[in-house]
């Protein structure tokens, strides 16, 4: 569905990838981690084609994605983390957008909003931030495109806010779609993602299935640190260690306990899934 090959950008003299390859496929939901300010949302306006890659191909469904080709733009969504919307009602707001996509389910959408509890008859303007970024992502949702990219979507949301969300997203999910959910919040998107992909400073850290993760990996708890661990976070309950499940003992995958990992001894997990 997306691919990506060799890209390179910068904003001016600051460079953001340099080389960068990397693809999305259907069937799965991504969570797109990385530190504020290393290129996911960079990343996402060019595979929409809203930039341009100085070098490099960026494709989506067989289209160069700058090109923007209708035939393109209708099978993706992107929901960006800052927005403008407009003085109208939701439903003007979703009318209005819809005839741009043609798998639009209005059905879903407003049953969406019941979920959220967002009134059809609101006005967008007038709303929270946290009740606009509901209604955009259920707009997002219910257009049904064969890609959403959906950038950090729980920023503004409350605690019950973000039980929803997950919620409404393990509903959604499904065999032709590819979502990719970009966060550096890596509690909001636990047990709901099936892959990760970790980029910093333009660069592929880490892309790995969950259960790739969990055949490989082994998440524990423990007073004594392991001295076969791989990772180590210390706290006051004791050791939260990653260590290699030589085993094969299943256990839950850690996201933040990973993404901790993955960012300060990327090496380590290299040799593990020989990178």
């Amino acid at each position: 569905m997306i691919s990506i090959d060799n890209l390179h950008f910068k904003y001016g003299k600051k460079e953001v990838f340099n080389g960068l390859s990397l693809n999305f496929d259907k069937g799965n939901i991504y969570g797109l981690l990385g530190k504020n300010g290393t290129g996911k949302s960079t990343l996402f306006r060019n595979i929409c084609g809203l930039l341009k890659p100085q070098k490099g191909d960026v494709h989506a469904f067989g289209y160069e994605s700058f090109q923007r080709n209708p035939n393109m733009l209708n099978k993706i969504f992107l929901l960006p983390e800052e927005f403008h919307v407009p003085a109208v009602k939701v439903k003007d707001f979703s009318d209005s957008l819809a005839p741009f996509y043609p798998k639009y389910d209005a059905t879903m959408f407003e049953r969406l909003l019941t979920e959220f509890q967002i009134p059809l008859e609101n006005n967008l303007s007038q709303m929270s931030m946290g009740q606009k970024k509901k209604t955009l992502i259920a707009f997002s949702l219910s257009t049904n495109t064969d890609v959403l990219l959906m950038d950090e979507p729980t920023n503004g949301l409350d605690i019950m806010s973000k039980v929803q969300f997950k919620k409404v997203m393990s509903a959604v999910s499904g065999r032709d779609k590819c979502i990719v959910i970009s966060t550096h919040q890596v509690k909001d998107i636990e047990n709901l993602v099936d892959r990760i992909t970790v980029i910093d400073s333009g660069n592929l850290l880490f892309d790995q299935t969950i259960d790739q993760i969990g055949k490989k990996l082994q998440f524990v708890h423990s007073l004594e640190k392991p001295a076969n661990a791989v990772y180590t976070d210390e706290s006051l309950r004791g050791y939260d260690s990653i260590v290699v499940n030589t085993h094969q003992i299943e256990s839950k995958v850690d996201l933040e306990l990973l993404y901790k990992a993955v960012m300060e001894v990327p090496a380590e997990l290299n040799k593990i899934f020989e990178y």
